[in-house]
């Protein structure tokens, strides 16, 4: 583990010379990087650096002493006058073990050892119980806590898990972390919508069914949503209570190691959709009014809330506050093995007005200044600091909607230290585009702009459609194309009718652009690479706590009389060509056509052609396209196929492209192709 020395490092203005266009803007440069060193410096000073300092679950909550078997609990709570550990053990006596209060506010007792046995069953619930200095008496779940559960026949809030299983019931990790990909493509799931059945899925299902559909199409990460225990399912997992404890509703911890395991042993790198931006509201199961006072972990008053979201805002500014934090990433590191994370809601962590009301032109003058939070741009700073720093394969990734420039270039520069973000402009210029334009008015130059509108030097995650979209009020990519023909005309013995073809070819292609023009790394939304119909809405009042629309419809793939199984197939074939050509980790695409009245496309990347008709009628013949490097050329991926549900207009068998030494387009050669109406074709170098 290497370790770079930040006391000794610039002041943050590096990025200046990749990016001349923030010169204006070194006073903001320098201002928010002052504020990390000023954290990095005195977290060295003090906590012995970032490794150490975000190793706080070694202390923190409660821990079984290997040798003695006595329980220590420890606790931050300096809003209190008194402190005491409750549960099952000792009868929620709330006088029989009373916890010591350190100077700094951190509560502490150890509960000995029973007859050389752990005092505290495995398994058993607990609480702490405090006594504000106004008398209240309150009692909350521990902090810490890495296992909660809920049994809504008794209440809706969580109950404290002690969880300590024998040694030999604990899940041991076999294999090694796969080497981090440079071609990054993402399955985003969440697994409780994993299965077919009307029902919260669990860890044990994925592993065993959806794991080897992964694999087999071609997918080398996948980024795990709603993980964090969250005590409302629908919200998406994004209403943290717990974070230190993987959602029991899919089942135990151990299920959870097994399938990172089983994941790592695919090949496939593991993500967690890390919620860092809030935390939940509830008191009783969660982090707000712990110690019964709002600003514990929090911002007081009306700056610590959320107001669209109805949730707490961290105060990035209180060190215990970033001890938690920090740890916690550690933690989902260290004790399940993930690979990384997916920072969500990171624009709210960035900026004080967190986004609400604030349209982003691009301006450089809206990413510096009163409006941005340092301390919160710190935090994420010293977070790709230490998670790298401890695992230098990790891979972090940003959602940010304002464009924050440096996202993603090295702390030591001035930037933020990301991987990749997030290019959240592809998926709502597909989805406006499918609801206010005709296909014949689609502006192509506009659309490969937002596919390539990128910046340079820091790497961007291209997607067709968001899980956001999925939600309710809106519509998969596949709904908004085929709609209610999706339930009558999906069946290769119907009519494929106007509507059918138009949508499997369409489905198709978007992908294929986004995923070869859109940027360094592709992410697709679990079931929404085979066209999933309809939308998503988790069980609520409001739909009579249905689970009809909170899953994701599998057996349609693997129904052989189903078209849904083309898309599939093409999404595997996309993701497998990627891996032998390597597109993703090669320089942007070089684009030598857009032609609005043919409806063309054509670019070069990883030396392979893409091609692109997406002309509602109009085929062409010997279609002329500019390509660089001479050679004869075959046929990689080609959307017409049948196997994908096309007609199948072009024959592989016969269909070898040989270049003429003639300059076409900007390009030194040119080849001739046939290019049937609605289809996508990608030419590769013969062997």
């Amino acid at each position: 583990m290497t370790s770079k020395d930040y006391s000794k490092a610039d002041d943050g203005t590096k990025i200046v010379s990749f990016d001349p266009w923030l010169e204006p803007f070194v006073d903001g440069l320098r201002s928010r990087y002052s504020v990390f060193k000023k954290w990095y410096d005195q977290i060295q000073k003090t906590e012995g650096g970032l490794a150490n300092f975000s190793k706080g679950y070694e202390k923190m909550g409660l821990h079984v002493d290997p040798q003695s078997q006595a329980v220590t609990y420890r606790e931050y709570a300096p809003g209190v006058e008194q402190a005491s550990l409750i549960g099952d053990f000792n009868g929620w006596n709330r006088d029989s073990h009373p916890m010591q209060k350190d100077q700094f506010g951190f509560w502490t007792v150890t509960v000995p050892a029973s007859n050389g046995k752990c005092p505290i069953e495995h398994g058993s619930k607990i609480k702490i119980s405090m006594v504000t200095p106004s008398g209240e008496r309150i009692e909350r779940l521990p902090v810490w806590i890495n296992y909660v559960t809920q049994n809504l026949a008794v209440s809706p809030v969580y109950d404290a898990i002690f969880w300590n299983p024998p040694e030999s019931q604990r899940y041991k990790f076999k294999h090694p972390r796969p080497p981090k990909p440079d071609n990054v493509k993402i399955y985003e799931a969440h697994v409780g919508i994993a299965s077919p059945e009307p029902r919260v899925a669990s860890y044990k299902e994925f592993t065993q069914n959806n794991l080897p559909r992964i694999k087999e199409l071609g997918y080398n990460v996948v980024q795990i949503m709603a993980v964090q225990e969250h005590a409302y399912y629908g919200s998406f997992g994004y209403q943290v209570t717990n974070f230190f404890a993987p959602s029991s509703r899919y089942g135990t911890p151990d299920d959870l190691k097994e399938l990172i395991d089983v994941a790592h042993s695919m090949g496939i790198t593991v993500l967690l959709d890390i919620v860092h931006s809030h935390a939940c509201k509830n008191v009783l199961d969660g982090l707000n009014m712990f110690d019964g006072t709002d600003y514990l972990y929090f911002h007081g008053g009306a700056k610590g809330r959320h107001e669209l979201w109805d949730s707490r805002l961290f105060n990035y500014g209180n060190h215990e506050t970033l001890r938690f934090l920090l740890s916690n990433c550690r933690w989902w590191i260290e004790e399940y093995q993930f690979d990384g994370f997916r920072f969500d809601g990171v624009t709210s962590i960035l900026y004080n007005h967190h986004g609400i009301g604030t349209g982003f032109s691009g301006g450089y003058h809206e990413y510096f200044g009163p409006s941005v939070d340092e301390e919160g741009v710190a935090y994420l700073m010293l977070a790709n600091v230490m998670i790298h720093e401890i695992l230098p394969s990790a891979i972090t990734i940003a959602e940010d909607v304002s464009g924050m420039p440096a996202l993603c270039r090295p702390v030591d520069e001035g930037g933020l230290g990301f991987d990749y973000r997030l290019s959240m402009a592809v998926p709502d210029m597909w989805i406006k585009m499918l609801k206010e334009q005709r296909d014949e008015d689609w502006d192509l130059g506009n659309v490969c702009f937002t596919l390539t509108n990128r910046r340079h030097g820091e790497k961007t995650i291209a997607y067709a459609e968001s899980h956001d979209q999925a939600l309710v009020g809106d519509k998969t990519l596949a709904f908004w194309l085929m709609d209610k023909e999706m339930y009558t005309n999906m069946s290769d013995l119907t009519e494929r009718t106007p509507i059918i073809d138009r949508g499997l070819a369409l489905h198709k292609i978007i992908r294929l652009l986004s995923h070869s023009l859109g940027g360094e790394g592709y992410l697709n939304f679990i079931g929404n690479e085979f066209g999933h119909p309809e939308w998503l809405d988790f069980p609520r009042e409001g739909n009579n706590s249905s689970f009809q629309h909170a899953r994701r419809q599998f057996n349609l793939v693997d129904d052989e009389l189903l078209r849904y199984k083309y898309l599939y197939w093409f999404d595997a074939a996309m993701n497998n060509l990627e891996s032998g050509l390597h597109w993703l980790s090669s320089p942007q695409a070089y684009i030598s056509l857009k032609h609005e009245s043919d409806r063309m496309i054509a670019f070069e990347r990883a030396g392979a052609v893409f091609i692109f008709n997406l002309h509602a009628t109009q085929s062409y013949t010997d279609y002329r396209i500019g390509v660089e490097v001479p050679g004869e050329y075959v046929i990689g991926l080609d959307t017409d196929d049948k196997k994908f549900g096309g007609h199948g207009r072009i024959d592989h068998a016969q269909s070898r492209f040989f270049t003429s030494p003639l300059e076409w387009n900007g390009r030194k050669n040119f080849v001739q192709v046939y290019l049937p109406s609605r289809t996508a074709i990608v030419l590769v170098k013969a062997n």
